[in-house]
């Protein structure tokens, strides 16, 4: 297994005089600025679908339990709410029914409450064309479903506006810092040119066809630590980071690395430590480095993650003169289209996804267009969000698994010094490749609902919104 000891200690930090921890007096007098945090737990019943794969698996047990965990922030009358899920996906229905009853209930405005998955692939299946195609086999054969005994995207729902509701009343003064480090060794871009001049994914270990990576990583690790007031106690960590979530496998549920590096800061930061893990963009990452037989399993990147952050803390700069407030925006980007002969060839080789019938790109094509037709319509709509925190700290929404090269691109662009962007925020629409990425092809893009150019649109629309929030602070 090979990683770089040298790397984690290569830190890209907001320049500051003060370090963390710092006065809670100060901090008092520079902002009303208040945050709480909660967890509840979202494991659905065993038995029921997981998600992840191009297979019906059922669930046999827990590895460890799927949270979903929040955080709300008050300042004034600005309030927003970040709520990060144990799961591979938030559908656009339990989005938009938790955030509207959330908003109802907290008074939050709904366009204020991000809620993301962390995209782990050891979480259940609730939706989409691939559930819905596996529920109707079982009712065919069953007359009923018996692998959901359960309305699990209501009792999702229920659960997601608990978790709102309770970290609000949990709302207490806080000191915040923010800043970010570098982590490479773990994360690796998984398009790669071939000798025969194509861009295959995922093309096999030590495969000597490969020529180089088709893409870059974003080492990149963002950090927000909460302490309450008196700086004594660390309460929680908003962490992003731009790796798959896709490491454990098999049919037990599990949150993967996060579960481990939320372990590994609790031996240093206390028990009741809570990690809200943010997955960055990384449609195009995973941890699998095609130069080295061993495999990085999710309790080694969870401890090196952790460890990375943890001697990123003292380094940390505070937010003295925090300036909360929140933007979003809707794109329509437009959906690829097909006739209806390819639609009705569709239905008919979804029987065959799953099994070796048919090549496993045609596979991935026929779910693609069934998905499309769940979705309906020629646009789908997708949703940018932006906080800002302070005037140099930001935290960006993004929908779908969104290639790694547009998450680099924002930062570029972002005028804050620190700029967390998360993905899979309130709609998993599938991957969001880049232009260079459409061309090039592959499973990504046989996957992708979108046409290209629609990935470059988010980045138009968050660089924006950020300017206008930096703006809107001078």
């Amino acid at each position: 297994m090979r990683y770089s000891m040298s790397n984690q200690l290569s830190f890209l930090l907001i320049v500051c005089s003060t370090m963390f921890p710092f006065q809670a007096e100060q901090m008092l007098q520079a902002s009303d600025l208040s945050v709480g945090i909660a967890a509840k737990d979202i494991t659905p019943p065993v038995g029921y679908r997981m998600s992840g794969y191009f297979h019906e698996r059922l669930s046999t047990g827990v590895l460890n339990p799927l949270y979903a965990k929040a955080i709300v922030l008050q300042q004034g009358d600005t309030r927003a709410a970040i709520i990060l899920c144990d799961m591979i996906g938030i559908s656009p229905d339990v989005s938009g029914r938790t955030r509207q009853q959330a908003s109802a209930t907290t008074g939050i405005p709904a366009a204020n409450i991000l809620i993301a998955a962390t995209h782990s692939h050891t979480g259940p299946l609730y939706f989409g064309a691939l559930r819905n195609h596996f529920h109707n086999l079982a009712v065919a054969e069953h007359g009923h479903d018996p692998h959901e005994t359960t309305d699990y995207p209501s009792e999702l729902v229920a659960r997601l506006i608990q978790v709102v509701v309770e970290a609000q009343a949990a709302m207490q003064p806080v000191q915040i810092a923010a800043g970010k480090t570098h982590q490479n060794g773990l994360s690796f871009n998984r398009r790669f040119h071939m000798k025969d001049g194509s861009v295959r994914f995922n093309p096999g270990v030590l495969n000597p066809d490969i020529v180089r990576p088709a893409g870059p990583i974003d080492p990149d690790v963002g950090i927000l630590l909460v302490r309450d007031a008196s700086g004594d106690r660390t309460l929680a960590g908003l962490i992003n980071f731009a790796l798959h979530l896709d490491t454990i496998g098999g049919t037990l549920y599990a949150a993967d690395y996060p579960f481990h590096m939320e372990q590994y800061l609790r031996q240093s930061l206390g028990q009741d430590f809570m990690l809200l893990f943010g997955t960055g963009t990384c449609g195009d990452i995973n941890h699998i480095d095609v130069a080295c037989k061993d495999r990085l399993t999710s309790e080694v990147i969870g401890s090196k993650l952790g460890e990375t952050v943890q001697n990123a803390i003292p380094q940390l700069c505070p937010v003295t003169q925090p300036s909360l407030a929140a933007r979003s925006t809707i794109v329509r980007v437009p959906l690829q289209q097909f006739s209806p002969q390819q639609i009705e060839q569709a239905r008919q080789d979804i029987f065959k996804v799953g099994s070796s019938q048919m090549p496993f790109l045609q596979q991935v094509e026929a779910y693609k267009i069934l998905a499309i037709q769940w979705r309906g319509g020629t646009t789908i709509p997708l949703e940018v969000q932006v906080f800002r925190l302070s005037d140099d700290v930001a935290i960006v929404g993004l929908p779908g698994e969104v290639f790694v090269e547009l998450g680099l691109a924002i930062k570029e662009v972002s005028p804050f010094e620190t700029t967390l962007i998360i993905e899979l925020c309130n709609d998993a629409p599938g991957y969001i490749p880049t232009r260079k990425a459409f061309a090039e092809g592959s499973y990504e893009t046989v996957n992708s609902r979108i046409t290209s150019g629609g990935g470059e649109q988010l980045v138009e629309a968050a660089a924006r919104l950020l300017k206008e929030l930096k703006a809107a602070d001078e």
